[in-house]
């Protein structure tokens, strides 16, 4: 069962964790030049494993605890953005820029970044998958275009607010829902769009009707 259909771990690079990203920068060119190597000091890590906090804290809940929810198709954590159809196919360029919040700082109390810094995230990170954005109408020609490793992501478009809990289970993969947050970060305005980084930018190839008729489901 795919039940987690949020922010996909690597857009959370670009996206909640753009403050770790730029601290980072100061070693990216060494980090580099050798993957495997350990630089500057390591600690071990403190906290519990997530997951098991997670299954503990669930097998404790009262049996039928779920259902003080309600229905999942009322839940807000499973209602995805709004994107209008795309009318004609195009292809753009967007850099993410990210400006930071706050200051980050060293142990010592050091400015290494100050609030208000502006930089590229994808000058440090490297999306290894392309993002297929599409309105459950064309999950299909999302599941003929997606390659093995890529992450299909659900907008709403009208009253149409699937389940992708329910549709990731029928296709056999993961299937996530398109955040606010995600659609602003990464300029999307239409779907169908296809996004897949290009150096230190991404490319929004966006597809309408008629492009998703002649392709048929091929891949791309």
């Amino acid at each position: 069962m795919f039940a987690d259909t949020r922010l996909p771990p690597v857009l959370g690079n670009l996206v909640r964790s753009a403050s770790i990203i730029a601290a980072s920068a100061a070693f990216a060119s060494t980090a580099a030049a050798a993957p495997s190597s350990t630089i500057g000091r390591t600690w071990p890590i403190a906290e519990p494993d997530a997951l098991s906090e997670i299954e503990g804290k669930a097998a404790a809940l009262p049996e039928g605890f779920g259902k003080a929810f309600g229905p999942r198709a009322n839940w807000s954590a499973m209602k995805a953005a709004p994107l209008p159809a795309a009318t004609a196919s195009r292809t753009r360029n967007v850099v993410p820029f990210y400006t930071l919040e706050f200051d980050v700082t060293l142990p010592g109390g050091k400015t290494l970044y100050p609030k208000g810094f502006t930089f590229n995230p994808l000058t440090y990170v490297k999306l290894p998958q392309r993002l297929v954005v599409v309105h459950p109408r064309d999950l299909a020609w999302a599941l003929g275009t997606a390659r093995a490793a890529d992450f299909i992501l659900l907008a709403a478009h009208g009253s149409d607010q699937s389940d992708p809990i329910e549709l990731g289970e029928k296709a056999g993969r993961p299937i996530f829902i398109l955040e606010e947050r995600v659609k602003a970060r990464l300029g999307l305005t239409v779907a169908p769009v296809i996004v897949v980084q290009s150096g230190t930018h991404l490319v929004l190839r966006e597809y309408g009707r008629e492009a998703l008729k002649a392709q048929k489901g091929t891949a791309q």
